[in-house]
């Protein structure tokens, strides 16, 4: 039996889960949930229909796992809790600081409903997490470093997007290229925040809007420019179409350790992601969770999960047989 995906929201991020369903042969998505008018969305799998979000509570039965596509800033942390009182839910909150909030809030409903919540997945938070576990378990003496870039940020993006005459935004972090050397050269360096990336930001104003009020109220934005570095460029629509339309992103996961009785040997951990398209690869980490989290709750778990949570054999679509023959 194919697991019934439901999709709620459909921007960059539902059209990437759409598309990433399609790779997975034990799944099949069953409706996508707007806030738009359902007539003016076209989805590209035929047979399936879109839906008012209003109407998502009368598909309980119909919806194996619900896939949350909002923005971190507004929507999940509203959105996730509520739907986790009816559906499996995964979503991809990447808000580092709010998570032990999001968690709570998203768990008690959880709980309630007996349903299965799976929060902050994609690839930071969610790989990238995974690896600063593992290599943190392997290297205890030793420190983490974490760059993101160059590449487009979907959620400081839409964070852009929310300030007031603000009509469209793109915002790119960049890893400061000499932090990055000393990092790999094993010196272990103390880095600042402010140190290690570069938040590039191109915005499109509301014709007389107040430009020093926007470009201000970017850089002092909590929990996403205030505590860098951070340019930004007011250019046209048009300019940002014609130069900014893609979603690239990538980044580095680095443990520095040392081992050894003396600890006289050093050890450089790195994982890294080169990604054309930022919501498409988090979409294929989210569909693999969905899978996660129908499993466990066949199992009987329920409350909120992470990425830390999960066997990772229930990420597969491969058997426990398989997986061991093919892949241990």
């Amino acid at each position: 039996m194919s697991i019934r995906i439901g999709i709620y929201g459909y921007g960059n991020l539902g059209k990437g889960v759409e598309s990433a369903i399609r790779q997975n042969k034990d799944m099949k998505l069953v409706a996508v949930f707007t806030r738009r008018d359902p007539s003016t969305v076209k989805i590209a799998t035929e047979g399936v229909s879109v839906y008012h979000t209003d109407d998502a509570m009368k598909m309980t039965n119909d919806i194996d796992v619900m896939i949350l596509c909002g923005g971190s800033a507004t929507d999940l942390p509203k959105q996730t809790p509520e739907l986790a009182k009816y559906f499996n839910v995964v979503d991809s909150f990447d808000t580092h600081a709010k998570i032990p909030e999001h968690f709570a809030n998203v768990d008690s409903a959880a709980l309630q409903s007996g349903k299965v919540a799976m929060i902050s997945v994609g690839w930071d938070p969610g790989m990238f997490s995974l690896n600063r576990l593992y290599a943190s378990a392997i290297l205890p003496d030793g420190k983490d470093y974490t760059f993101w870039g160059k590449g487009v940020s979907q959620g400081h993006s839409d964070a852009i997007r929310r300030v007031e005459g603000v009509i469209d935004g793109k915002q790119y972090t960049i890893p400061v290229e000499s932090a990055l050397d000393a990092v790999r050269s094993g010196t272990n360096p103390e880095l600042t925040t402010r140190q290690k990336h570069i938040r590039e930001c191109f915005v499109v104003a509301e014709e007389g809007a107040d430009l020093a009020r926007i470009e201000n109220e970017i850089k002092t934005m909590p929990n996403y420019f205030a505590d860098y570095d951070t340019i930004v460029h007011f250019i046209t629509k048009e300019e940002l179409l014609r130069d900014h339309s893609g979603i690239p992103h990538g980044g580095f996961v680095i443990r520095s350790g040392k081992t050894g009785f003396d600890q006289e040997h050093n050890n450089i951990i790195e994982y890294s992601l080169k990604l054309d398209s930022n919501p498409e690869f988090t979409a294929s980490v989210i569909v693999a969770y969905a899978r996660a989290a129908y499993r466990l709750n066949k199992e009987g778990s329920k409350g909120c999960k992470t990425v830390f949570d999960v066997p990772p054999a229930y990420l597969s679509m491969k058997s426990a047989e398989e997986l061991r023959k093919e892949m241990l």
